[in-house]
């Protein structure tokens, strides 16, 4: 019994390890079909807000909050997943003006944060348009690329 114990304390403890990572604020760019002005702020010991505004080649503007759960795989190298809201105004083919969307968006990605304080990033974001329905706008996903200064 004290074995299974002092197992179970082990693998807690090492697990802990395991997500003690760097979480720190960080400002910075995303990099895909546009460029998106980055934010990353902590909210536990393991879990952060990253909020994005995009600005995209065919006059599209979008604004992204995901929270995101990080998990850590090696000094300095982390992989995070997560889930949240996006709204975009897009010029909408064969008509005038600003459309409005609202979707949901998931990420997955991995990061290395260097010994400066530099973060870099590569991830792949999709979304699901939910207003307007029939929405032809494809943009709402990407693989990106992320530089971020971590203070």
């Amino acid at each position: 019994m004290k074995k299974l114990f002092l197992a179970i304390a082990l693998l807690i403890a090492s697990s802990s390890i395991i997500q003690a990572q760097t979480m720190d604020k960080a400002i910075g760019i995303r990099i895909t079909d546009g460029a998106e002005l980055s934010f990353q702020n902590p909210l536990g010991s393991s879990t952060r807000a990253e909020v994005d505004l995009g600005i995209y080649g065919n006059n599209s503007v979008i604004l992204t909050g995901i929270h995101q759960w990080v998990f850590g795989l090696q000094e300095g190298v982390n992989w995070y997943a997560g889930l949240g809201p996006q709204i975009g105004l897009w010029d909408k083919l064969y008509s005038s003006g600003k459309h409005l969307a609202l979707g949901v968006a998931g990420q997955v990605g991995i990061e290395y944060n260097f010994s400066v304080p530099v973060q870099v990033s590569l991830d792949y974001r999709p979304g699901f348009t939910i207003f307007p329905s029939g929405h032809d706008y494809n943009s709402f996903w990407a693989i990106a690329l992320g530089i971020r200064y971590r203070f």
